[in-house]
């Protein structure tokens, strides 16, 4: 199983970053979009909203770039249905 290294930051201070997001809350998008970029920048997760997912063809050996985009999508979506109050959130 291969180390995974969050852009040379420790646990207390990614936690800090991700607490720096505001909640959504109807009124302030553009304050709360800013924020998460930045943070899932700053945590290098911020791939999927970057580049579309890449395709799975057995000879082009995408398989660790298809791993990282999911990886970094399921975070990103986590971090971010964090700091949306609950009556906006699509759980469907």
């Amino acid at each position: 199983m291969d180390t995974i290294v969050v852009a040379s930051t420790s646990v207390a201070n990614v936690s800090v970053q991700v607490s720096s997001i505001p909640m959504l809350n109807g009124t302030n998008f553009k304050v709360w979009r800013d924020t998460v970029e930045i943070v899932l920048s700053c945590m290098d997760l911020d791939i999927a909203l970057r580049q579309d997912k890449p395709i799975a063809i057995e000879e082009n050996g995408n398989d660790a770039k298809i791993e990282k985009w999911e990886r970094s999508n399921r975070m990103s979506v986590m971090i971010m249905k964090c700091y949306i109050l609950e009556t906006f959130r699509d759980y469907y």
